[in-house]
């Protein structure tokens, strides 16, 4: 089976690991600060804190901007469903919008018309690791609504000025294992501002004045902090930050390899006209997270998951890209969406496909997928 994604790792991991171990602190400390701090400076901003999850970090942004009952922030609904549900454990209202046919991004014009005076935020989605319009969005917004980078499949992405999780306010990044570096679970908050980030580390762990790694180190260990405020146990471990700093090393190594058979597949499979491929963005960086296509509805109507089908028979592994938030049945029977609502997102959900792309394919594992595809 070739499969949609496996993870690349190797001694470095193995090392890094092995040196948590013999420390006997396990927990977060030493290997994930260093891992902050390498992927703030990779992705050019001045803070970056370890989460357990994107969702989480979505969860802990929004909360450190104080958004809450009453307030809505609007979100695409083609998009993984944790990026609305976040705005939910918030106890705030997400408003989902349409996104761009071409790029399954959201569309800004969309996104714009439905802020309101109780509008808090907007979240950018980088699908598939290609940066939304997060600059068109900034033109458009009233002072005072926040722009959130859902940058989950955007590590080394970057913008037309600077690199993903520096466009907005927070991007929060996944390092779930079909992202393009891993942790196993895990994610990052990137910000530039002090106070957001003071704030976040402290929220991250129970709300304590002081980080347990710091209290352990410092004099009279035995005093606990303070907590001030409610918060949550979103610490990642030092098992994780050592796989993180290892796989971090390879970023940039892994998107040029990417790249190179994104190019590759889209020349190969020009030929097939019912099948439009995803293309490298006019400036900035696609992270090819995924290879996500589209299939034409007027030259192959409802065949997505036929073809997805005739794969997994052949060996092959593929997904739809992701789904429409709006057509899943918490959301339409809480909110009273129907499929239609949202047509882009429902057309996006029902005709993407997303083919195996990964460092652990080799040139035959390619062209199999492709020969495949032109047999059906």
């Amino acid at each position: 089976m070739i499969q949609i994604a496996q993870p690349v790792v190797g001694d470095e991991e193995i090392g890094l690991l092995r040196e948590v171990l013999d420390s006997g602190w396990l927990t977060q400390g030493a290997k994930v600060a260093a891992f902050e701090r390498a992927f703030a400076a990779r992705h050019g901003v001045a803070h970056a804190v370890a989460v357990t999850s994107c969702t989480t970090g979505l969860h802990l942004a929004l909360v450190a901007l104080g958004i809450g009952p009453g307030d809505e922030v609007i979100v695409p609904s083609y998009t993984w469903i944790a990026s609305a549900n976040a705005v939910l454990h918030c106890g705030a209202t997400p408003v989902l919008c349409d996104v761009d046919l071409a790029t399954g991004n959201i569309d800004p014009a969309d996104a714009l018309a439905r802020v309101t005076s109780r509008t808090r935020a907007v979240m950018a989605v980088h699908m598939f690791g290609l940066c939304a319009e997060v600059a068109a969005l900034r033109a458009g917004l009233p002072a005072g609504v926040e722009i959130i980078e859902d940058a989950a499949c955007a590590a080394g992405a970057a913008g037309p000025d600077r690199p993903a999780g520096g466009l907005g306010r927070m991007g929060v990044f996944s390092f779930h294992p079909r992202k393009i570096i891993t942790t196993g679970e895990g994610g990052m908050i990137t910000t530039d501002s002090a106070a957001l980030a003071e704030r976040l580390v402290c929220l991250r762990n129970h709300g304590a004045s002081v980080p347990e790694e710091q209290r352990h180190h410092r004099p009279r260990p035995h005093v606990l902090p303070a907590f001030e405020i409610l918060g949550y146990n979103y610490r990642m471990t030092d098992l994780q930050g050592a796989v993180g700093l290892a796989q971090l090393a390879r970023l940039d190594g892994l998107i040029e390899e990417r790249a190179r058979w994104a190019a590759w597949y889209r020349r190969r499979l020009a030929p097939l006209g019912w099948l439009r491929c995803p293309e490298e963005p006019a400036a900035g960086r696609h992270g090819w997270q995924s290879f996500v296509a589209r299939v034409d509805p007027a030259v192959a109507p409802a065949a997505a998951l036929v073809i997805m089908d005739r794969l997994e028979e052949k060996g092959i592994a593929s997904r739809a890209g992701t789904h429409a938030v709006h057509m899943q049945g918490y959301y339409r029977d809480r909110f009273g969406y129907a499929p239609d609502d949202l047509p882009r997102s429902r057309d996006l959900s029902r005709q993407s496909l997303a083919l195996p792309l990964h460092g652990r394919m080799t040139a035959e594992d390619f062209e199999r997928v492709a020969a495949a595809l032109d047999e059906i």
